[in-house]
C-alpha cells in the first residue's frame, strides 16, 4: 500500500515542502527498509529510531518491505525532523492511521526510541512554507508549537509522543491547537538588565556620543585606544541604547536563530536586538556562513542588531576583507555546488583595535615603545577598502583618576535610548515609501539626494573637506549620511554646517589604509 505524508526541508532560511511517499511489501521475503531522495546521514538512521519508537509505542512494525522516497528527489535531505513524518508514513501505509486526516497535514519532529517527539531546529521557516502550500495542520513538537504558532492561518498541533498522534488521527484523544491567545506580545520595550548602563561608565562622553549616533542610524564605527580604557565595556553598552524591534523585525531575526536553532527554551521570540562578538580565531564559515551543510553565520545572527569585533587587527586580513559584501548589500550570498543561499546581514558594525602591537601609541602616560614602521604596518592590518566602509573613527583616551573616583553619574542608558528611538522613528517615516531602507546607513544614492539637503554653510564646509581630505565618492555619501542622523538626534529637518562638522570629525586622521 502507498501512502503520502508532508514533510519540510529548510535550505537557507526557506522550507520546501517534501513529500515523504512510503511504499509497503507484504509480500517480501526479507525485511527491507530503503530510503531514497538524497538523505544525509542524520536522515538515513531514521530507519532505527523510526522502527524503534513504532514498536515502543505499542504499534505494529512487520517485518516485510518498506520503501521512502522524499520527494522532491534532488533536493537533499539534511535533517532529523523528517522522522515523525516517516513513522506517520510506514503507520498509514499499514493500515494503522486514517488516510483522510493526512491530506492536507505537515508532520515535523524528531522521534525518540521510547516514541516521544523531540524538538527540531527551524519550526518558524517551516510553518511559512506549510502556509505558502495551502497546508491548514502543522504537527510539531509541543516544544515548537509556541514559535510555529506565529503563523496565523494554521493549526499548529503540539504532539508530545507518537501514540498520543495515533489517538488524535484516529479522533480518540483529540490535541488541541496550540492557543494563540498564550503568544506573548510583540515588541516588548528592551530588557536593561544585564547591559551595561551608560550611567556607570566613567568619562568618555565623547565615545558615548560616537555611539549615540551609530545607534541612531545604523552606523559602523571603529573605537580606537589603549588596553584598559574601556572600548569593550562601552561596545557592551550599544545594546542598552538600541531601538526596540520592530514586529517584523521580531519575526525576521526569530526565523533565522529558529534556522540555526538557537533559540532559548521557553522564549519563542527574540525580543531583543542580538548582539554578536566572535573571537578573532573564527573560521570563514563561523563568521560569514556554510559548512558541508550550509548555516548562517555570525554576519547572519548579528542581523538586525551588533556585531562586535574586538582586537580586530588580530583577525586574518581576509576574514576582515569577507566583511565588505555584507557592509554593503546588507546580505550574504554563499553558493555551493547544488544550490546557493542568501542570508540577510544588515548589522552595526563596531570595531575595537589597539593603536600599535604595545597598544600605548599616543598614550598621555605610557610610553610607545614601537617603530613607525611597526605602527603603519599594524594599522595597515585593516584594508582601506573596508576602512571606507566606517562611519566613525573614535578615539578611545585612558580616563584620568579624578573621573575614575568621581562617583558622580553620567547620563543613563535609557535617557539615550529615547532620543535614538526619536530618530529612529523620523527616519521610519522618511523611508516609508522605501522598502529595503529602515536607517539612514541604508539610503542609496537616490535617497542621499532626496533627504540630505544641506544649508548653504554646510555645503560650503564640506566641500573643503572633501578637497583637504582628498575622500572618497563613498566616504562622501557616508558623511552625508552621518550627518543627516546627527540632524534626526536634534529634530532638525536640515542638515546645518554643526551637523556637517561633527560628522567630518569622524573621518580617519592617522588611518590611511
Amino acid at each position: 500500500m502507498l501512502s503520502i505524508v508532508h514533510a519540510c526541508a529548510v535550505v537557507g532560511l526557506d522550507g520546501h515542502i517534501v513529500e515523504v511517499e512510503t511504499d509497503f511489501n507484504p509480500r517480501a521475503h526479507m525485511p527491507s527498509f530503503i530510503l531514497v531522495g538524497l538523505p544525509d546521514a542524520a536522515v538515513k538512521e531514521s530507519r532505527e529510531r523510526v522502527r524503534a519508537a513504532i514498536k515502543n509505542s505499542g504499534l505494529q512494525f512487520p517485518p516485510k518491505g518498506y520503501l521512502i522516497n522524499l520527494s522532491p528527489a534532488d533536493l537533499p535531505k539534511t535533517s532529523t525532523a523528517y522522522d515523525l513524518a516517516i513513522a506517520v508514513g510506514v503507520l498509514a501505509s499499514t493500515d494503522q492511521v486514517p488516510l483522510k486526516p493526512l491530506e492536507n497535514a505537515l508532520f515535523v519532529g524528531e522521534l525518540s526510541l521510547d516514541g516521544s517527539v523531540r524538538h527540531v531546529g527551524g519550526a518558524l521557516s517551516m510553518a511559512y512554507a506549510a502556509l505558502q502550500a495551502g497546508i491548514t495542520h502543522v504537527y510539531v513538537p509541543a516544544e515548537d508549537a509556541p514559535l510555529a504558532a506565529f503563523v496565523s492561518d494554521l493549526a499548529v498541533i503540539p504532539v508530545k509522543s507518537l501514540g498520543q498522534l495515533v489517538e488524535h488521527l484516529y479522533g480518540m484523544n483529540p490535541i488541541p491547537p496550540y492557543d494563540t491567545a498564550t503568544i506573548p506580545e510583540l515588541g516588548n520595550p528592551i530588557d536593561f538588565g544585564g547591559i551595561t548602563d551608560f550611567a556607570d561608565v566613567r568619562g568618555q562622553e565623547h565615545v558615548k556620543r560616537a555611539l549615540e549616533i551609530a545607534a541612531g542610524g545604523n552606523h559602523n564605527i571603529l573605537l580606537s585606544g589603549p588596553p584598559g580604557t574601556g572600548k569593550t565595556l562601552l561596545a557592551r553598552a550599544l545594546p542598552g541604547i538600541l531601538p526596540a524591534l520592530s514586529m517584523d523585525e521580531v519575526l525576521e531575526v526569530t526565523r533565522i536563530y529558529s534556522v540555526a536553532d538557537l533559540i532559548v527554551g521557553g522564549r519563542p521570540l527574540v525580543q531583543q536586538r542580538p548582539f554578536r562578538a566572535p573571537h578573532h580565531t573564527i573560521s570563514y564559515a563561523g563568521m560569514i556562513g556554510g559548512g558541508s551543510i550550509p548555516k548562517p553565520g555570525e554576519v547572519t545572527l548579528a542581523h538586525r542588531g551588533v556585531l562586535f569585533l574586538d582586537e580586530v587587527t588580530e583577525a586574518p586580513g581576509r576574514l576582515l576583507d569577507l566583511l565588505r559584501q555584507p557592509i554593503e548589500d546588507k546580505v550574504v550570498t554563499i553558493s555551493r555546488a547544488n544550490a546557493s543561499m542568501t542570508y540577510p546581514a544588515n548589522f552595526l558594525l563596531v570595531l575595537a583595535m589597539n593603536p600599535c602591537p604595545c597598544g600605548y601609541y599616543g598614550d598621555s602616560v605610557r610610553a610607545c615603545t614601537c617603530t613607525p614602521t611597526m605602527i603603519a604596518r599594524y594599522q595597515a592590518k585593516i584594508s582601506g577598502p573596508l576602512l571606507d566602509r566606517i562611519d566613525l573613527y573614535v578615539e578611545v583616551p585612558r580616563v584620568d583618576y579624578d573621573k575614575l573616583m568621581n562617583g558622580a553619574k553620567s547620563e543613563p542608558s535609557n535617557s539615550v535610548h529615547e532620543r535614538v528611538e526619536k530618530a529612529r522613528s523620523i527616519q521610519r517615516e522618511r523611508f516609508v515609501v522605501s522598502p529595503g531602507i529602515y536607517a539612514n546607513s541604508d539610503m542609496g544614492l537616490r535617497e542621499v539626494e532626496e533627504f540630505c539637503v544641506l544649508s548653504k554653510d554646510a555645503k560650503q564646509l564640506l566641500e573643503l573637506s572633501v578637497k583637504r581630505m582628498q575622500l572618497s565618492a563613498r566616504a562622501y555619501h557616508r558623511i552625508l549620511k552621518l550627518s543627516r542622523t546627527i540632524a534626526d538626534l536634534s529634530s532638525s529637518e536640515r542638515i546645518e554646517m554643526a551637523h556637517a562638522a561633527e560628522a567630518v570629525q569622524y573621518r580617519p586622521k592617522q588611518y590611511t589604509g
